[in-house]
């Protein structure tokens, strides 16, 4: 009967925690949302984003849920191509008032040369992506580390075709 009353403890124990953890990775999902929607001119609620590693970095996706959405479309065009733009400068202000200055990866990316990273934007159909690439390993792992942070934050959403423009992870 002892040896059931502590793990039954125990399991109730795990089962807050895990609780717990779950609640505050909601709330820092709903507290990045917020932030997101004061610094980006499109609508978050109406849009899907993920975030993809790749060997030589990554691609971002941001898309809207519904293809007729012209307005937001556009929107979402004009928001990434002026963040790759600002990435090439070495500008991540919009990304560290999003999600902090002591976000994973962000004060390796804010040190690297202006052609160290290469920031790829592409328009597509229903929103746009930035390809990020680097040769250099130690830009990749900041990479790395900031599309984890990215992810866990914004939650990394499916995007429906987005697996077919990227089969391999080495693009």
């Amino acid at each position: 009967m002892k040896h059931e009353l502590i793990v039954l403890t125990g399991l109730l124990i795990f089962s807050t925690t895990s609780l717990a953890l779950d609640t505050s990775g909601t709330q820092q999902i709903a507290e990045v949302e917020q932030r997101m929607q004061e610094v980006t001119p499109f609508a978050v609620d109406q849009t899907v984003e993920s975030f993809t590693k790749t060997v030589h970095g990554g691609v971002q996706h941001l898309v809207v849920k519904s293809a007729a959405n012209t307005r937001q479309i556009k929107l979402i065009q004009a928001y990434l191509l002026k963040l790759a733009n600002d990435f090439r400068k070495g500008d991540f202000s919009v990304s560290e008032r999003i999600h902090g200055a002591g976000m994973p990866g962000l004060a390796q990316l804010k040190t690297a040369k202006p052609d160290d990273i290469k920031f790829e934007y592409v328009a597509l159909a229903n929103g746009a992506q930035i390809h990020y690439s680097t040769e250099y390993p130690l830009l990749v792992q900041a990479l790395h580390f900031w599309f984890d942070a990215q992810a866990s934050d914004h939650g990394n959403n499916e995007i429906p075709g987005h697996t077919q423009h990227h089969a391999t992870p080495a693009e």
